[in-house]
């Protein structure tokens, strides 16, 4: 996933409201499996949606040369993917989130995938707001698709160390939310630098790395929206991800 997204909540908006997306690959038919066969919600939903359907064969064919970065077990981390998605049920952002993680963990995510993806999430981040009122703490998203209500702790550099208002540009940049998140970027990332202390944001889990050392969980993807300053990004969890140093 790209470290910097410049999608701001009205543009999403429009997308969404005019029909305006549209993914080139969207004709390339799919998906993977048989959809006379479909039971589950999640596959239901693919079938019924041509993008989806374009995507999760895209899926499919990444898979067939993707080779374990650790040695891990290649059938396994496929099936914790499948399960990710299929844990979607028939929300289609997390079912995007979830085919646009697989594609990333198998080397092969072309840009309108990731977009498409940062337009449905950032959707559902703006329902998610908009049910939450108060802006009242949630607890950090657990599953791919998720999103919550929190608010910004602190802003620093990337190392922690000075405020990230006033260090220098090649310092980095970094966040910690109230409700144990965090956000971390080698660059100073724009939507972090148009925001403050404790103004409400919306952050959700588009991404769990499945292709790792043992016990290494870091580097989960958060995609996430300042609802004060309108800026937005998707940032790790960390600085380094899974297997890194």
């Amino acid at each position: 996933m790209r470290s910097s997204i410049q999608t701001k909540v009205l543009l999403v908006l429009v997308i969404l409201a005019g029909g305006m997306f549209a993914a080139p690959s969207a004709r390339a038919g799919g998906p993977s499996f048989d959809c006379a066969k479909a039971s589950l919600p999640a596959e239901k939903v693919i079938c019924a949606d041509p993008q989806l359907s374009a995507i999760d064969l895209l899926v499919a064919k990444a898979y067939k040369g993707f080779e374990p970065a650790f040695g891990g077990d290649k059938r396994k981390i496929a099936r914790g993917l499948i399960a990710d998605r299929n844990a979607c049920r028939s929300d289609t952002a997390c079912i995007v989130s979830a085919l646009n993680n697989a594609l990333q963990t198998y080397g092969n995510a072309p840009s309108w995938v990731q977009d498409y993806n940062i337009v449905l999430i950032g959707k559902k981040a703006l329902d998610t707001a908009a049910r939450n009122p108060g802006n009242n703490d949630q607890p950090l998203p657990s599953a791919v698709g998720q999103c919550a209500s929190t608010h910004i702790e602190t802003l620093t550099t990337r190392l922690g160390d000075d405020p990230l208002e006033t260090a220098s540009p090649d310092a980095g940049s970094a966040a910690t939310f109230t409700n144990g998140g965090g956000a971390v970027s080698y660059d100073r990332e724009p939507g972090l630098a148009a925001s403050k202390v404790g103004e409400a944001v919306v952050t959700c889990l588009i991404a769990i790395p499945r292709d790792c050392p043992r016990d290494d969980d870091r580097g989960r993807v958060y995609y996430s929206i300042d609802l004060v300053a309108k800026g937005s990004w998707a940032l790790p969890d960390s600085e380094h991800l899974c297997g890194g140093a």
